[in-house]
């Protein structure tokens, strides 16, 4: 907890709205977090970034509605990489900062537990209200949303898919979309510091 401390305490110096440009193999788009509303969230995603944790991801799962063709979520970041991880935080729902799961939504994917969230994000295409916030259900922390590169997530999410198990089962996208880079276009980068040992098997 006290390794987003630093980030978290930056975001009074951040501007309202971070801009973070996304270049995947399957193309380049461009997500805008809310840092005012969504602050915890923002500031642990600005840390990934910040501290290049996304470079040599990928977008690994793609979950396509049955009920309404062309609209879903794709599903990207570190997997479960322990290398990359950062500790996890207090999940922001959509009850606390109004924010809403709209076409284009950014919002974290997590574990069963509130403070699974940490380094794998999922985007909507198409609105999924069923993700907020609800008496008996948590939800999910959408913090921001994309403003530009829309037709590549919906390439990403029309690509074959399968394997899986339980609620991912089908979804699985069968030749992960790389995802080369993630740079934050607005404010100053600050890098978390830690170590990076994912890094040495880059330069063996």
């Amino acid at each position: 907890m006290a390794l987003l401390a630093a980030p978290r305490a930056a975001l009074a110096r951040e501007p309202a709205v971070v801009r973070v440009r996304f270049v995947t193999a399957a193309g380049s788009f461009i997500v805008a977090l809310d840092t005012r509303r969504a602050p915890a969230t923002a500031a642990n995603f600005l840390a990934y970034v910040d501290d290049e944790r996304f470079d040599g991801t990928t977008f690994y799962r793609a979950a396509r509605s049955k009920r309404l063709p062309g609209t879903g979520f794709v599903q990207g970041g570190i997997r479960t990489d322990a290398r990359r991880i950062l500790p996890p935080f207090p999940l922001e729902t959509t009850a606390k900062t109004g924010l809403r799961h709209v076409d284009g939504a950014i919002s974290m994917a997590r574990g069963a537990t509130a403070a699974a969230a940490g380094g794998n994000f999922f985007i909507c295409i198409g609105a999924a209200p069923h993700m907020d916030a609800r008496p008996g259900f948590q939800g999910y922390a959408v913090f921001g949303k994309v403003i530009a590169g829309m037709p590549v997530l919906k390439r990403i999410l029309a690509v074959p898919t399968g394997g899986g198990f339980d609620s991912m089962k089908g979804q699985m996208i069968m030749k992960p979309i790389p995802i080369v880079r993630a740079v934050r276009m607005d404010g100053q980068k600050r890098p978390t510091g830690r170590p990076r040992p994912w890094l040495l098997l880059r330069r063996r």
